[in-house]
Protein backbone atom coordinates (compact mmCIF):
# COMPACT_ATOMS: atom_id res chain seq x y z
CA UNK A 1 0.00 0.00 0.00
CA UNK A 2 3.15 2.38 0.82
CA UNK A 3 4.25 1.92 -2.48
CA UNK A 4 1.00 2.71 -4.37
CA UNK A 5 0.21 5.94 -1.21
CA UNK A 6 3.97 7.43 -2.10
CA UNK A 7 3.43 9.02 -5.33
CA UNK A 8 -0.11 10.51 -4.75
CA UNK A 9 1.50 11.96 -1.60
CA UNK A 10 4.35 13.45 -3.33
CA UNK A 11 1.85 15.23 -6.02
CA UNK A 12 -0.18 16.66 -2.63
CA UNK A 13 3.01 17.75 -1.43
CA UNK A 14 3.62 19.81 -4.62
CA UNK A 15 -0.31 21.08 -4.55
CA UNK A 16 0.36 22.09 -1.59
CA UNK A 17 3.46 24.11 -2.27
CA UNK A 18 1.49 25.75 -5.23
CA UNK A 19 -0.94 26.60 -2.86
CA UNK A 20 0.69 28.02 -0.36
CA UNK A 21 2.95 30.30 -3.18
CA UNK A 22 -0.76 31.60 -4.32
CA UNK A 23 -2.51 32.18 -1.29
CA UNK A 24 0.76 34.49 -0.29
CA UNK A 25 0.25 36.14 -3.40
CA UNK A 26 -3.32 36.95 -2.95
CA UNK A 27 -2.60 37.61 0.79
CA UNK A 28 -0.04 40.47 -0.71
CA UNK A 29 -2.68 41.65 -2.67
CA UNK A 30 -4.75 42.17 -0.10
CA UNK A 31 -2.30 44.21 1.84
CA UNK A 32 -2.08 47.07 -1.04
CA UNK A 33 -5.66 46.74 -0.88
CA UNK A 34 -5.54 47.80 2.41
CA UNK A 35 -3.23 50.29 2.06
CA UNK A 36 -5.39 51.91 -0.68
CA UNK A 37 -8.53 51.68 1.83
CA UNK A 38 -6.37 53.35 4.42
CA UNK A 39 -5.55 56.30 2.81
CA UNK A 40 -9.29 56.61 1.45
CA UNK A 41 -10.43 56.57 4.93
CA UNK A 42 -12.55 52.85 3.90
CA UNK A 43 -13.54 50.37 6.23
CA UNK A 44 -11.94 47.03 5.72
CA UNK A 45 -14.58 44.83 6.09
CA UNK A 46 -16.69 45.01 3.26
CA UNK A 47 -20.03 42.18 3.45
CA UNK A 48 -20.96 43.21 -0.04
CA UNK A 49 -17.50 42.21 -1.81
CA UNK A 50 -16.87 38.98 0.23
CA UNK A 51 -20.49 38.25 -0.61
CA UNK A 52 -19.92 38.49 -4.21
CA UNK A 53 -16.49 36.46 -3.91
CA UNK A 54 -18.59 33.63 -2.10
CA UNK A 55 -20.90 33.51 -4.98
CA UNK A 56 -17.84 33.70 -7.62
CA UNK A 57 -15.87 31.20 -5.94
CA UNK A 58 -19.19 28.60 -5.54
CA UNK A 59 -19.74 28.94 -9.11
CA UNK A 60 -16.40 27.89 -10.65
CA UNK A 61 -15.88 25.15 -8.38
CA UNK A 62 -16.16 22.17 -10.11
CA UNK A 63 -15.99 19.20 -7.29
CA UNK A 64 -15.11 16.45 -6.08
CA UNK A 65 -15.47 19.34 -3.28
CA UNK A 66 -18.93 20.66 -2.04
CA UNK A 67 -19.80 24.04 -2.38
CA UNK A 68 -19.89 24.50 1.04
CA UNK A 69 -16.69 23.09 1.73
CA UNK A 70 -14.96 25.56 -0.60
CA UNK A 71 -16.91 28.56 0.68
CA UNK A 72 -15.96 27.63 4.04
CA UNK A 73 -12.18 27.66 3.05
CA UNK A 74 -12.58 30.71 1.09
CA UNK A 75 -14.33 32.42 4.07
CA UNK A 76 -10.97 31.76 6.34
CA UNK A 77 -8.75 32.77 3.79
CA UNK A 78 -10.42 36.35 3.32
CA UNK A 79 -10.55 36.64 7.25
CA UNK A 80 -6.83 36.04 7.35
CA UNK A 81 -6.00 38.10 4.29
CA UNK A 82 -8.30 40.46 6.41
CA UNK A 83 -6.43 40.70 9.45
CA UNK A 84 -3.11 41.99 7.32
CA UNK A 85 -5.05 45.02 6.44
CA UNK A 86 -6.05 45.35 9.88
CA UNK A 87 -7.99 43.27 12.67
CA UNK A 88 -11.75 44.08 13.48
CA UNK A 89 -13.17 43.86 16.40
CA UNK A 90 -16.59 41.89 16.98
CA UNK A 91 -18.88 42.38 19.64
CA UNK A 92 -21.94 39.29 20.30
CA UNK A 93 -24.41 38.03 23.39
CA UNK A 94 -21.90 35.99 25.35
CA UNK A 95 -20.27 34.41 27.05
CA UNK A 96 -17.83 32.68 24.76
CA UNK A 97 -19.72 29.53 23.12
CA UNK A 98 -23.56 31.01 22.28
CA UNK A 99 -24.98 30.66 18.77
CA UNK A 100 -24.24 34.40 18.56
CA UNK A 101 -20.48 33.29 18.23
CA UNK A 102 -20.73 30.58 16.01
CA UNK A 103 -22.88 33.18 13.67
CA UNK A 104 -19.95 35.35 13.60
CA UNK A 105 -17.33 32.83 12.93
CA UNK A 106 -19.95 31.90 10.02
CA UNK A 107 -20.27 35.47 9.02
CA UNK A 108 -16.24 36.66 9.66
CA UNK A 109 -13.98 33.90 10.06
CA UNK A 110 -12.21 33.28 12.97
CA UNK A 111 -9.66 36.25 12.44
CA UNK A 112 -11.39 38.77 14.01
CA UNK A 113 -10.96 40.24 17.84
CA UNK A 114 -14.38 38.83 19.89
CA UNK A 115 -15.77 40.87 21.94
CA UNK A 116 -18.41 38.89 24.42
CA UNK A 117 -21.20 40.48 25.84
CA UNK A 118 -23.68 40.07 28.85
CA UNK A 119 -26.67 41.51 26.94
CA UNK A 120 -28.16 42.52 23.14
CA UNK A 121 -28.47 45.51 24.93
CA UNK A 122 -24.60 45.67 25.46
CA UNK A 123 -23.86 44.52 21.98
CA UNK A 124 -25.21 47.97 20.15
CA UNK A 125 -23.83 49.74 22.80
CA UNK A 126 -20.27 48.64 22.32
CA UNK A 127 -20.56 49.00 18.58
CA UNK A 128 -22.40 52.93 19.30
CA UNK A 129 -19.60 53.66 21.49
CA UNK A 130 -16.98 52.27 19.44
CA UNK A 131 -15.81 49.97 21.16
CA UNK A 132 -16.40 47.70 18.78
CA UNK A 133 -16.90 47.77 15.13
CA UNK A 134 -19.26 45.41 14.43
CA UNK A 135 -21.93 43.59 16.22
CA UNK A 136 -23.63 40.49 15.40
CA UNK A 137 -27.09 39.82 17.21
CA UNK A 138 -30.29 37.71 16.92
CA UNK A 139 -33.46 38.63 15.44
CA UNK A 140 -35.65 36.07 14.44
CA UNK A 141 -35.81 32.09 14.73
CA UNK A 142 -37.95 30.01 12.53
CA UNK A 143 -39.76 28.54 15.59
CA UNK A 144 -40.01 31.00 17.91
CA UNK A 145 -40.56 34.16 15.94
CA UNK A 146 -38.78 37.62 16.41
CA UNK A 147 -35.90 38.52 18.95
CA UNK A 148 -38.20 42.01 20.21
CA UNK A 149 -35.78 43.46 22.28
CA UNK A 150 -33.27 43.44 18.78
CA UNK A 151 -36.53 44.94 17.28
CA UNK A 152 -37.09 47.39 19.84
CA UNK A 153 -33.24 48.78 20.15
CA UNK A 154 -33.04 48.70 16.13
CA UNK A 155 -35.99 51.67 16.61
CA UNK A 156 -33.46 53.91 18.26
CA UNK A 157 -29.93 53.12 17.09
CA UNK A 158 -28.10 55.21 14.40
CA UNK A 159 -26.46 51.83 13.76
CA UNK A 160 -27.10 50.13 10.45
CA UNK A 161 -27.79 46.63 9.40
CA UNK A 162 -25.16 45.77 7.15
CA UNK A 163 -25.18 42.41 6.89
CA UNK A 164 -27.46 39.08 7.63
CA UNK A 165 -26.71 35.34 8.85
CA UNK A 166 -28.49 32.43 8.48
CA UNK A 167 -27.72 29.77 11.14
CA UNK A 168 -28.85 26.50 11.74
CA UNK A 169 -29.80 25.57 15.10
CA UNK A 170 -28.90 22.03 16.73
CA UNK A 171 -29.21 22.19 20.10
CA UNK A 172 -27.70 19.44 22.53
CA UNK A 173 -28.36 18.63 26.04
CA UNK A 174 -25.05 18.71 27.64
CA UNK A 175 -23.55 17.53 31.30
CA UNK A 176 -19.96 17.24 32.99
CA UNK A 177 -20.14 13.41 32.56
CA UNK A 178 -22.51 12.66 29.55
CA UNK A 179 -25.27 11.82 32.15
CA UNK A 180 -28.52 13.11 33.92
CA UNK A 181 -27.83 10.87 37.40
CA UNK A 182 -27.08 14.66 39.22
CA UNK A 183 -29.04 17.14 37.28
CA UNK A 184 -31.85 19.28 38.84
CA UNK A 185 -31.97 21.77 36.79
CA UNK A 186 -31.60 22.18 32.96
CA UNK A 187 -30.51 25.73 31.85
CA UNK A 188 -30.68 27.82 28.69
CA UNK A 189 -31.66 30.80 26.99
CA UNK A 190 -35.59 31.06 27.41
CA UNK A 191 -36.02 31.00 23.60
CA UNK A 192 -33.94 27.93 23.69
CA UNK A 193 -35.90 26.38 26.66
CA UNK A 194 -39.13 26.99 24.52
CA UNK A 195 -37.46 25.53 21.05
CA UNK A 196 -37.31 22.40 22.91
CA UNK A 197 -40.19 22.02 25.32
CA UNK A 198 -41.84 18.52 23.69
CA UNK A 199 -38.43 17.03 23.96
CA UNK A 200 -37.90 18.14 27.41
CA UNK A 201 -41.49 17.85 28.37
CA UNK A 202 -41.09 14.13 26.86
CA UNK A 203 -37.45 12.71 28.45
CA UNK A 204 -37.38 14.86 31.75
CA UNK A 205 -40.51 16.63 32.49
CA UNK A 206 -40.07 16.62 36.14
CA UNK A 207 -36.26 18.46 35.75
CA UNK A 208 -37.10 22.17 36.54
CA UNK A 209 -36.36 24.05 33.20
CA UNK A 210 -34.20 27.31 34.21
CA UNK A 211 -33.91 30.74 32.02
CA UNK A 212 -30.46 32.30 31.56
CA UNK A 213 -28.59 35.38 30.13
CA UNK A 214 -27.57 32.66 27.12
CA UNK A 215 -26.78 29.39 25.84
CA UNK A 216 -23.05 29.73 26.57
CA UNK A 217 -23.40 30.95 30.29
CA UNK A 218 -26.05 27.66 30.80
CA UNK A 219 -22.66 25.85 29.30
CA UNK A 220 -20.63 27.61 31.80
CA UNK A 221 -22.62 27.01 34.37
CA UNK A 222 -23.01 23.58 33.47
CA UNK A 223 -19.23 23.01 33.40
CA UNK A 224 -18.94 24.03 37.14
CA UNK A 225 -21.73 22.32 38.62
CA UNK A 226 -22.82 18.81 38.09
CA UNK A 227 -26.43 19.48 39.02
CA UNK A 228 -27.28 21.56 35.87
CA UNK A 229 -27.57 20.32 32.50
CA UNK A 230 -26.92 22.96 29.97
CA UNK A 231 -28.68 23.04 26.27
CA UNK A 232 -26.26 24.61 23.81
CA UNK A 233 -24.56 23.94 20.45
CA UNK A 234 -21.29 22.34 19.83
CA UNK A 235 -19.31 25.38 20.19
CA UNK A 236 -20.15 25.61 23.92
CA UNK A 237 -19.50 21.76 24.26
CA UNK A 238 -15.94 22.00 22.93
CA UNK A 239 -15.19 25.36 25.19
CA UNK A 240 -16.15 24.24 28.46
CA UNK A 241 -15.86 20.16 27.85
CA UNK A 242 -18.81 18.96 28.08
CA UNK A 243 -19.99 15.37 26.79
CA UNK A 244 -23.64 15.40 25.56
CA UNK A 245 -26.32 13.50 26.95
CA UNK A 246 -28.59 14.13 23.93
CA UNK A 247 -28.34 15.83 20.50
CA UNK A 248 -30.47 17.77 17.88
CA UNK A 249 -33.23 17.68 20.92
CA UNK A 250 -35.04 20.82 18.98
CA UNK A 251 -38.54 20.16 18.36
CA UNK A 252 -38.10 21.73 14.86
CA UNK A 253 -35.15 19.85 12.89
CA UNK A 254 -35.59 22.66 10.45
CA UNK A 255 -34.56 24.77 13.39
CA UNK A 256 -33.02 28.45 12.05
CA UNK A 257 -32.19 31.80 13.56
CA UNK A 258 -31.24 34.64 11.93
CA UNK A 259 -28.69 37.23 12.73
CA UNK A 260 -28.26 40.96 11.82
CA UNK A 261 -24.45 42.36 12.13
CA UNK A 262 -24.14 45.96 12.89
CA UNK A 263 -22.14 48.85 11.70
CA UNK A 264 -21.59 52.46 10.57
CA UNK A 265 -21.23 52.41 6.97
CA UNK A 266 -23.19 51.90 4.14
CA UNK A 267 -22.80 49.39 1.48
CA UNK A 268 -23.22 49.43 -2.08
CA UNK A 269 -25.15 47.01 -4.39
CA UNK A 270 -24.22 43.79 -5.31
CA UNK A 271 -23.64 43.58 -9.34
CA UNK A 272 -26.22 40.43 -9.46
CA UNK A 273 -29.66 41.66 -9.07
CA UNK A 274 -32.01 39.45 -6.20
CA UNK A 275 -29.04 39.88 -3.87
CA UNK A 276 -29.39 42.76 -1.60
CA UNK A 277 -32.37 43.14 1.28
CA UNK A 278 -33.81 46.40 3.10
CA UNK A 279 -34.69 46.48 6.27
CA UNK A 280 -37.43 49.67 7.37
CA UNK A 281 -39.60 50.54 10.49
CA UNK A 282 -42.62 52.48 9.51
CA UNK A 283 -45.60 54.07 11.08
CA UNK A 284 -48.67 55.23 9.74
CA UNK A 285 -51.81 57.36 11.47
CA UNK A 286 -54.38 55.14 13.17
CA UNK A 287 -57.14 55.40 10.56
CA UNK A 288 -59.04 53.52 7.84
CA UNK A 289 -56.65 52.00 5.17
CA UNK A 290 -54.04 53.21 6.63
CA UNK A 291 -51.78 50.16 6.09
CA UNK A 292 -53.01 49.24 2.54
CA UNK A 293 -51.61 52.75 1.27
CA UNK A 294 -48.37 51.82 3.33
CA UNK A 295 -47.97 49.12 1.45
CA UNK A 296 -49.03 50.15 -1.99
CA UNK A 297 -46.23 51.94 -3.36
CA UNK A 298 -43.87 48.57 -3.04
CA UNK A 299 -46.56 47.13 -5.21
CA UNK A 300 -46.99 49.86 -7.35
CA UNK A 301 -42.96 49.51 -8.20
CA UNK A 302 -42.71 46.16 -8.05
CA UNK A 303 -41.06 45.41 -5.02
CA UNK A 304 -41.04 42.23 -3.13
CA UNK A 305 -41.88 42.20 1.12
CA UNK A 306 -40.09 39.55 2.62
CA UNK A 307 -40.71 40.39 5.97
CA UNK A 308 -43.84 42.15 7.91
CA UNK A 309 -43.99 42.91 11.76
CA UNK A 310 -45.92 45.05 14.22
CA UNK A 311 -44.78 45.90 17.14
CA UNK A 312 -46.50 48.15 19.62
CA UNK A 313 -45.60 51.43 20.08
CA UNK A 314 -46.28 51.85 23.35
CA UNK A 315 -48.20 55.04 23.17
CA UNK A 316 -51.47 53.88 24.72
CA UNK A 317 -53.36 54.74 21.44
CA UNK A 318 -52.76 51.39 19.98
CA UNK A 319 -50.73 52.63 17.70
CA UNK A 320 -48.03 50.08 15.94
CA UNK A 321 -44.49 50.08 14.27
CA UNK A 322 -44.11 48.37 11.19
CA UNK A 323 -41.18 46.07 10.87
CA UNK A 324 -40.39 45.56 6.89
CA UNK A 325 -38.12 43.37 4.77
CA UNK A 326 -37.77 44.15 0.86
CA UNK A 327 -35.99 42.66 -1.77
CA UNK A 328 -33.30 44.75 -3.20
CA UNK A 329 -30.83 47.55 -2.26
CA UNK A 330 -32.13 51.26 -1.39
CA UNK A 331 -29.92 52.24 -4.55
CA UNK A 332 -31.26 50.60 -7.25
CA UNK A 333 -33.46 52.44 -8.90
CA UNK A 334 -37.10 51.14 -8.74
CA UNK A 335 -36.73 50.62 -5.09
CA UNK A 336 -35.51 54.13 -4.53
CA UNK A 337 -38.58 55.61 -6.39
CA UNK A 338 -40.60 52.62 -4.17
CA UNK A 339 -38.97 54.22 -0.67
CA UNK A 340 -39.57 57.92 -1.82
CA UNK A 341 -43.20 56.87 -2.63
CA UNK A 342 -43.24 55.33 1.11
CA UNK A 343 -42.07 58.25 2.81
CA UNK A 344 -44.57 60.46 1.35
CA UNK A 345 -47.40 58.11 2.88
CA UNK A 346 -45.45 57.72 6.41
CA UNK A 347 -45.92 59.52 9.68
CA UNK A 348 -42.72 57.73 9.86
CA UNK A 349 -40.10 56.26 8.50
CA UNK A 350 -36.70 54.76 8.81
CA UNK A 351 -33.94 52.65 6.67
CA UNK A 352 -32.11 50.19 8.97
CA UNK A 353 -29.74 49.91 6.09
CA UNK A 354 -29.10 47.45 2.73
CA UNK A 355 -27.06 44.69 2.94
CA UNK A 356 -26.61 41.49 1.21
CA UNK A 357 -29.16 38.65 1.58
CA UNK A 358 -28.29 35.42 3.52
CA UNK A 359 -27.58 32.11 1.28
Amino acid sequence: MDDRLQPLRTAIDAVDRQLIDLLNQRAQLAMEVGRIKHEAGAPVYRPEREAEVLRKIGTLNAGPLTEAGVTGIWREVMAACRALERPVTVAFLGPHGTFSEMALQKQFGNAVLREPCASIDDVFRAVEAAGAEYGIVPVENSTEGSVTRTLDLLLATPLKIIAEVALPVHHNLLTLDGSMKQVKRICAHSQALAQCTEWLGHHYPDIERAPVSSNGEAARLASTDPAVAAIAGDIAAQRYGLMAVATHIQDDPQNRTRFVVLGKQDTTPQSAPGRDKTSLILAVPNKAGAVFHMLAPLDAHGVSMTRFESRPARSGTWEYWFYVDIEGHEKDPKVARALDALREVCAFYKSLGSYPAAG
